[in-house]
């Protein structure tokens, strides 16, 4: 009779069969090929120019160069704009093999680095891991969501990160459970994240950053005809001739039914008016549907949002300002309102401690120049202001809503409405200055999403006007400021 195995027994050939099992040789043949990479790319995805040619680049480099070490791609953007699925693209196109690692949440050490085989259920790291499934030792490597890495007690995994994403060091990286050095420098590693602001700085600058902008309306509705209702059709077993989608109805769905800067809850929206249709033809209700604007109303019910996000009528204290959030860029309607008082400021809003700040600078500056804009002393001494920026329920914080505070504020007390068509980013120095912005793009396409005609932005922001969509720059004005008297300018009637 054979005596059990031990649990050291099970815990050796378990170990030895994982450094067995692991792709220490065996690597995919590279194929670079950049008109086929092109091809690729432009068949998966719409626009997206600057990223394709960055990423052209990045496989001519490779093929000149196949052993060198390339950058650490991150590609930011917000939700929905196709990350993900460049970083598959890209594996196509080099001919290797694609591994997603969902990064968001992790908060163990250990994940990354491996269990020490000291521990009970102790196992090698993610990136090991999968490199035993995929069977070949460069693979693409999607680290998806790094900027959702959390930290505890049990170890920081943003710092073991900074190894394997260090191509001067993963060479000889060192997986705890294996205890032997294995060579990484031929993975290619690619990192998404909604926003850089929460990834630390050392990981941070392992990486070269790509933003990936919003879409337009327009970008939208291409992507719509060519990519997303043919995905859904095919999702529902639909014939072509089973369903039709006009223009008009995708449009009504892009500016009603959804309110996004990518495109996943319009594919989703597609697909419950495609679900919809299916379920009629089982039924024998009907043979085939034109997807019309009624049809949509029908299916989907009342419209969700209008159009026009912006202030639908110039008002003294009522201004259209430009954010930039997790999901893109939005426009945030700051509101002022003056009352018989001694002299005090309200905020309400849920504003941060910075945009707090912002209203404070502007009061201040407000103040200073009263004689030139019209405003009485005693203003200040017998009236309150009330500032409130709408939706409450969301915290909102940002350094560039200065511009915007002092156009309100500077309105109210003046008795001049401001422009319910222009929009307004930037920071204002106590000096009247304005000082430039991040995130223009996504700003800019929120303004045209909303309606707005016209965009005031620092002059120090004048240099990324011709990296703006072109429909950004064909259908909005925009327009650099210096100080806050060419803002008043342009802003106020």
């Amino acid at each position: 009779m054979i005596p059990p195995a031990s649990p050291e027994h099970s815990v050796i050939v378990t170990y030895l069969e994982t450094l067995a099992e692991l792709p220490w040789e065996t690597m995919s043949e590279e194929t670079v090929d950049l008109k086929k990479a092109c091809q690729i790319l432009n068949r998966d995805h719409h626009g997206l120019d600057q990223v394709k040619k960055r990423i052209l680049e990045y496989l001519a480099v490779r093929k000149l160069k196949p052993d060198g070490q390339g950058a650490i791609l991150c590609l930011s953007g917000p939700p929905g704009v196709g990350k993900t699925s460049l970083g598959k693209s890209i594996a196509e196109s080099l001919g290797r093999e694609f591994i997603r690692i969902s990064a968001g949440g992790l908060s163990d050490e250990y994940e990354i680095r491996g269990h020490r085989r000291t521990y009970i259920g102790s196992m090698p790291g993610r990136v090991i891991q999968e490199l035993r499934r995929a069977g070949t030792r460069n693979p693409v490597i999607l680290l998806d969501e790094v900027d959702k890495i959390g930290a505890d007690f049990r170890g920081d995994p943003a710092s073991a990160l900074l190894e394997l994403l260090d191509p001067n060091q993963n060479s000889t990286f060192v997986d705890r459970y294996l205890d032997v050095p294995f060579d990484l420098s031929q993975v290619l590693f690619i990192a998404t994240a909604n926003q850089l602001d929460p990834i630390p700085a050392p990981l941070l600058d392992r990486m070269e950053v790509t933003s990936l902008p919003g879409y337009t309306e327009t970008e939208k509705l291409n992507i719509a005809k060519k990519y997303l209702t043919t995905k859904q059709r095919e999702a529902h077993g639909l014939k072509k001739s089973q369903i039709k989608w006009t223009d008009h109805a995708l449009e009504t769905l892009i500016e009603h039914y959804t309110r996004e800067a990518g495109v996943r809850n319009l594919e989703r929206e597609i697909g419950a008016v495609t679900r919809g249709i299916a379920a009629s033809i089982v039924e024998g209700d009907i043979e085939s549907s034109k997807v019309t604007p009624k049809a949509i109303e029908k299916r989907l019910g009342p419209k969700q949002y209008e159009r026009d996000a912006k202030v639908s009528e110039s008002l003294p204290g009522v201004v259209n300002g430009l954010a930039y959030t997790a999901v893109g860029g939005d426009v945030l309607h700051i509101e002022a309102l003056a009352y018989p008082g001694s002299g005090r400021i309200k905020l309400t809003g849920q504003l941060g401690y910075v945009m707090k700040e912002s209203v404070e600078a502007a009061h201040s500056l407000v103040r200073s120049r009263a004689k030139a804009l019209g405003i009485k002393k005693r203003a200040f001494r017998e009236q309150d202001i009330h500032v409130h920026v709408p939706a409450g329920a969301i915290p909102k914080d940002g350094p560039s809503a200065g511009i915007a505070m002092f156009t309100a504020l500077a309105s109210l007390l003046s008795d001049r409405p401001v422009r319910h068509d222009v929009a307004l980013t930037g920071e204002v120095t106590l000096r009247g200055l304005a000082l430039p912005i991040g995130c223009l793009k996504e700003k800019t396409i929120a303004a045209l999403r909303a309606g707005v005609k016209t965009v005031l932005i620092p002059a120090g922001n004048a240099k990324d006007i011709p990296d703006l969509p072109e429909e950004v720059r064909e259908r909005l004005e925009i327009v650099p400021v210096r100080t806050v008297d060419e803002i008043l300018k342009h802003a106020l009637e």
